[in-house]
């Protein structure tokens, strides 16, 4: 199978990278593009064998399953520009959640899917979220799951809950990875540690409760619970956060619904008007 990926942005370049360091698949199997073409020919000085074609073009017509890592209004132009050689026997991968698979299926008569990978994924870990198209063939459905295995643990999802999901998976590490740096930096300004010491030993924390979840010793609850002496120190500063914290949480998930809505109203209006 020859994999194609349309996109070598920050999302793109990811997915090249933990394709390959995570042996789904070997370099000379893989073809890139971008349309700052720089960007593709770093991957290929660092990968041997690995492919670049000059457009999105020449990586449709070579490649059986196609991951297009563009911007979401860019999508539909990629599409149609590749529409020609999306022969019945490939498969299209979208990475972006606003693009819904029946959208993609409305413009091409090949399999289709999306597949929103995170960050964490370049770790060869952590969540790719899956939704197939309708008429997505039962091959490529086993085909996807098993190289997105590689790198990750492959979840199908409904359409209902894809922004949501998206925004624990994909946009979660930066939510979390703002609040610890904000931690940091406020035992920083509050006690006599540098920055240094404090975010390593924030780091390494933060990779030790990661472990102790993933080996299954507690859960989120029970570990709270074991840690939070009653009377002692750590229940005072969970009391702080209880009553600071409010709603905050609440109002992210309103935040990027709302942001999600009008991107869906942009992509909508590509797709409505193109049918006129």
């Amino acid at each position: 199978m020859n994999i194609g990926i349309i996109g070598t942005g920050n999302m793109g370049r990811i997915l090249v990278e933990a394709l390959l360091d995570g042996k789904a698949i070997s370099p000379s199997s893989m073809m890139i593009t971008n349309r700052t073409i720089e960007k593709a020919m770093v991957l290929r000085n660092k990968y041997k064998g690995l492919k670049v074609g000059e457009n999105a073009i020449e990586v449709a017509a070579n490649s059986d399953l196609i991951f297009v890592c563009v911007k979401p209004l860019d999508v539909f132009k990629v599409m149609d520009e590749i529409n020609p050689y999306l022969t019945e026997n490939k498969c299209l991968i979208s990475i972006t959640s606003p693009i819904s698979t029946n959208q993609i299926e409305s413009k091409i008569s090949c399999s289709a899917a999306r597949v929103i990978p995170s960050i964490t994924n370049r770790a060869l870990t952590g969540i790719s979220l899956i939704t197939y198209g309708e008429n997505c063939k039962t091959g490529w459905k086993i085909e996807i799951e098993q190289l997105m295995s590689k790198i990750s643990v492959p979840l199908p999802i409904e359409e209902k809950i894809t922004r949501v999901a998206s925004d624990i998976v994909s946009c979660g590490p930066a939510f979390f990875s703002y609040l610890l740096q904000r931690f940091i930096l406020a035992a920083v300004h509050e006690t006599e540690i540098d920055e240094k010491t404090a975010t390593q030993l924030a780091s390494e924390m933060t990779i030790g409760l990661g472990e102790l979840l993933k080996q299954g010793h507690y859960t989120l609850p029970s570990l709270q619970e074991k840690v939070c002496v009653k009377g002692g120190i750590t229940g005072e500063g969970i009391k702080v956060m209880e009553n600071e914290l409010g709603d905050v949480f609440e109002h992210l998930f309103q935040a990027t619904h709302e942001k999600f809505k009008e991107d869906l109203e942009k992509i909508e209006m590509q797709f409505s008007n193109s049918n006129l």
